[in-house]
């Protein structure tokens, strides 16, 4: 089985409405894992929807990275799975 890492960046969902993003970040990473594997069908992880409603419906992170394996011989069926965590860098060094 061949795996894959996908990165998705989700800042443009925060134009929407706030009660939205949550659900609509979901839908938008099925559809981009939909399109790039060509597959009929895409199974999220828990993994993924833990993530995305993590911090509320209304502030999911900006991007995230997902794993993508094959599960049936065509390609027909894939599962995506929260592949990590993407945090933007720490500013320790910083004065304010």
């Amino acid at each position: 089985m061949s795996e894959s890492i996908l990165i998705a960046s989700l800042s443009k969902l925060y134009r929407t409405r706030r009660y939205r993003r949550a659900a609509r970040a979901i839908r938008y990473i099925k559809d981009l894992v939909r399109r790039h594997t060509k597959a009929e069908k895409v199974l999220l992880d828990d993994s993924v929807n833990s993530y995305m409603f993590g911090r509320r419906y209304d502030k999911p992170p900006r991007r995230v990275a997902v794993a993508i394996m094959k599960i049936d011989q065509e390609g027909k069926v894939v599962k995506a799975s929260l592949a990590l965590r993407i945090r933007p860098p720490s500013s320790e060094g910083s004065t304010q």
